[in-house]
């Protein structure tokens, strides 16, 4: 998995690019974070996601989770079609606010 964090217009982008499991769920709950600490609005950019197990759902919401606490933003922007078949087994496809681009996300 590589990731890449960016801010635009007050909002913080992290972007992930392949397996997001078991082995770099820790490096994606560290990036996730440490963002929702930094700003008050993260995007989550899933374009480039080809994996993601429960390790890694449990960081995505694990973030979501501390940012609702703090009354900041969070949003899945992008979300490649086998992340998402994930996040809708678990139905959280329901919990997370889903953007079709970091674009809207940013809105």
């Amino acid at each position: 998995m590589k990731h890449r964090v960016e801010e635009r217009d007050g909002a913080i982008i992290v972007a992930f690019e392949g397996d997001v499991d078991l082995e770099h769920s820790p490096k994606a709950r560290t990036a996730l974070l440490d963002s929702v600490g930094r700003s008050n609005r993260v995007i989550v950019d899933m374009s480039a996601v080809s994996y993601i197990d429960s390790s890694g759902i449990a960081s995505m919401v694990e973030a979501y989770q501390n940012a609702r606490k703090e009354g900041k933003g969070f949003v899945l922007a992008a979300v490649s079609e086998p992340a998402m078949r994930v996040l809708g087994l678990a139905r959280l496809d329901k919990v997370f606010t889903i953007c079709a681009t970091v674009e809207d996300g940013m809105k």
